[in-house]
């Protein structure tokens, strides 16, 4: 469906609704699903939440479905990353449908990293997108998300600062762990289909050598290269997310003897989603000193 008749559809799908609606929570909007773990963890059921790139959805490509325009027309907030795709082609007519929504960029609390995949262009475009995968992010999403309900709901401001705190217990928690990756000996260096944990690496002392090259599946030259990376560095795992295909991971594993490992960083239960990929990433690092 193209782009025009699709943004019909949905100004249509914004503007119908239920004219003797039930009483129902504030809608906050949220572009992706780990976003909607660090809203709940501070505001409970004080708000619903409306995510727009569901599970098993690339958010660099997704197009919103008309359901989820509709609830966009009644959220109350919107919660962006701020480099996605996604978002780049949609944001502003999200805001053009709904402008009485409160805006919050959680890229604009973080140090963002340059995307080279992007080549030149705004800030917007080149960052990479993939930051609440790092818990240094996460500390600095959860403080943005505190101060940003506070203002949307200042009679819920106590109860908001005692939850952010138990959420700043538990991303300590994962932040702990990689920490440690650290300590493991030999080589930091990890190998990943599309590079969605640049600033997990960046944080936390660690070298990430993506698959794909220039956001495109990867040339046999380059397919040769990695391959001899992964002997040379004495490799094991690929790790790939699950909306994406394994078949060049699998080319790769094949030559090496290693193994793919699918990953979960779009997951709404962020901490586990992330201590998965931390461990993950451990038991590569300790098996290529074995």
């Amino acid at each position: 469906m193209k782009k025009s008749v699709l943004y019909l559809l949905l100004i249509l799908a914004s503007s119908c609704g239920d004219h003797n609606p039930k009483q129902e929570n504030r809608i906050i909007s949220v572009s992706i699903a780990p976003f909607k773990f660090f809203i709940k963890e501070i505001a409970g059921n004080t708000f619903d939440i409306n995510i727009m790139v569901p599970a098993g959805s690339n958010p660099h490509i997704y197009e919103p479905y008309p359901d989820q325009v509709r609830k966009l027309g009644k959220s109350v907030a919107y919660i962006s990353d701020g480099f996605l795709g996604f978002e780049i082609t949609w944001l502003d007519r999200f805001y053009e449908m709904n402008r009485n929504m409160k805006k919050l960029s959680l890229g604009t609390c973080i140090d963002p990293i340059s995307d080279e995949d992007h080549g030149e262009g705004n800030q917007a475009e080149t960052a990479d997108p993939h930051f609440w995968v790092s818990p240094a992010c996460a500390f600095r999403i959860a403080l943005s998300v505190r101060d940003f309900l506070t203002g949307l709901d200042p009679s819920h401001r106590e109860m908001f600062e005692k939850n952010y705190l138990n959420l700043i217990h538990k991303i300590g928690t994962v932040d702990s762990l990689a920490r440690d990756l650290a300590s493991c000996s030999g080589s930091k260096d990890f190998m990943i289909y599309h590079p969605n944990l640049a600033y997990l690496a960046r944080d936390y002392g660690l070298h990430e050598i993506p698959v794909e090259f220039e956001g495109k599946e990867p040339s046999p030259s380059r397919m040769k290269y990695l391959i001899d990376v992964a002997i040379k560095e004495k490799m094991k795992t690929i790790l790939v997310q699950k909306e994406y295909d394994t078949k060049n991971a699998r080319a790769i594993v094949n030559e090496t003897g290693g193994r793919v490992v699918l990953i979960d960083p779009l997951s709404e239960d962020w901490p586990a989603a992330t201590t998965d990929i931390i461990n993950k990433l451990k038991e590569e690092f300790e098996g290529a000193v074995k």
